[in-house]
């Protein structure tokens, strides 16, 4: 079976030849945990995917679904072993000098909605010139020798995502009380663009993932309540639906951190039918998940902490991962990107032990299989 049509097929709860190994955001480390693994193995090119073997997935041709041009990467100021710079989405950060911090926000490109109109205008206009970034008949003949499903949407590109970016995560908070409007035209604006070039790339190659990057979940829940999520955000998700059934696109799917329990009923009912990473710290339990939602396709929910990696504990997570696979619609994997303090030993021998969980599983047969 092709490797993409097996991730596909695996999500969908429909007869697979075995289940999927390596797929998801989990499977990788950070930039970090990188140099981490290469010094401890001595091997300056470790690729974890080589080492492991993990299967191939989806496969996206490139494009420009955000601000056209983009804004130029600039450093704004140096000091005591600080940066401060504009990146290409147009934020102005504050780093660490060697790269080992997450970033403090400093400022974000649109303040109301004059930036806004400026912004819309000049650098998200769905027919600019360029969105499409390479040769589509050539990225049609590389899947179709590689095997991958085709996606298009990735991450920083959501209906709540996006507008993040654009207006910073408070004053969007307080946009949607204070500017209603100019979010709802954010919303709408960058889902006909993001269809725009979804429909250009359908008309060449057949699509077969749409992915929606929001992150907007914390441990506490939905950075919004279901009402707005309903108001505000639904009738784009409706857009997407109605686009993914007449191109026949088979998984619509949303990538947010934290507690997602809130939002999942929203997104089920409005064409999304497979969502991950599933936190374990934010309280997310994938057994419960599967139980409430037995047609949701499901991609991650396994603890990265290095103390749920190794021992007892990394014992039932193989269970676990057996007992989901048995199941179906469920592809093994970490709840996000594997954290500096996981030893590369450590990772290896539990991700060879899932691996032969994959390798040896055979999801049971799915009675409501779409």
């Amino acid at each position: 079976m092709r490797p993409g049509e097996r991730v596909v097929r695996c999500l969908l709860g429909q007869p697979i030849d075995r289940v999927p190994f390596g797929v998801g955001i989990g499977w990788f480390p950070w930039g970090q945990t990188l140099e981490r693994w290469r010094s401890e193995t001595g091997d300056s090119a470790l690729d974890p995917a080589v080492a492991l073997g993990y299967d191939r997935s989806f496969a996206s041709p490139a494009v420009h679904a955000g601000f056209l041009p983009a804004f130029e990467p600039e450093v704004l100021e140096v000091r005591d072993g600080l940066v401060i710079h504009r990146d290409p989405l147009g934020i102005i950060k504050r780093d660490r000098a060697d790269g080992l911090s997450m970033p403090e926000f400093l400022e974000h490109p649109v303040r109301g909605p004059a930036d806004w109109l400026k912004l819309k205008e000049q650098r998200l206009n769905p027919q600019a010139p360029g969105r499409i970034a390479e040769d589509l008949a050539a990225f049609v003949r590389r899947v179709h020798e590689t095997g991958e499903a085709v996606q298009v949407g990735a991450f920083p590109y959501g209906v709540f995502g996006t507008p993040r970016d654009l207006l910073g995560v408070e004053r969007l908070l307080t946009s949607f009380y204070d500017e209603p409007d100019m979010v709802a035209d954010m919303m709408q604006h960058l889902t006909g663009l993001w269809l725009s070039l979804w429909g250009r790339i359908a008309d060449e190659a057949c699509i077969d993932h749409i992915h929606i990057w929001e992150d907007m979940s914390g441990r506490q829940g939905s950075l919004i309540s279901p009402r707005m999520v309903e108001r505000f955000m639904m009738p784009c998700y409706d857009r997407i639906a109605e686009f993914a059934r007449s191109r026949n696109v088979r998984i619509v799917s949303v990538d947010t951190d934290g507690d997602c329990s809130q939002l999942v009923p929203s997104f089920m009912r409005h064409g999304i039918n497979m969502m991950f990473p599933f936190e374990v710290q934010a309280g997310n339990d994938i057994r419960r998940v599967r139980r409430d939602y037995p047609t949701l396709g499901i991609m991650g929910g396994l603890d990265k902490r290095i103390e749920t990696l190794t021992g007892t504990a990394g014992a039932a997570q193989v269970q676990l991962a057996r007992e989901m696979a048995a199941v179906g619609r469920y592809v093994p994997g970490f709840d996000h990107l594997v954290p500096p303090d996981v030893p590369w030993v450590a990772f290896k021998d539990i991700a060879e032990a899932i691996r032969d969980v994959c390798l040896t599983t055979q999801p049971l047969p799915s009675a409501a299989a779409t």
